[in-house]
């Protein structure tokens, strides 16, 4: 089985590298974009059956680990 955590800096925290990007797509030209909002994505191949108990594993693990609930959310799909 796999998993899919999509983590992005919540709404209202600065986003340094987002800005930095938007910054660059104008100067290339793209002048259409108003916002660019940074994140990750992280693949785990998880040795399970049970998809339920998955993702309550791999929620723990964004919980612990994989984000920075302070200032990060994510999205969790079991693929």
């Amino acid at each position: 089985m796999k998993a899919r955590v999509t983590v992005m800096l919540k709404t209202g925290v600065l986003d340094p590298q987002g800005e930095a990007v938007r910054h660059a797509l104008g100067t290339l030209g793209f002048s259409g974009v108003t916002g660019v909002r940074q994140g990750k994505v992280i693949e785990l191949d998880l040795d399970a059956s049970d998809r339920a108990k998955a993702e309550a594993d791999v929620k723990a693990m964004c919980e612990k680990l994989l984000a920075n609930t302070v200032i990060e959310s994510y999205r969790v799909e079991i693929l």
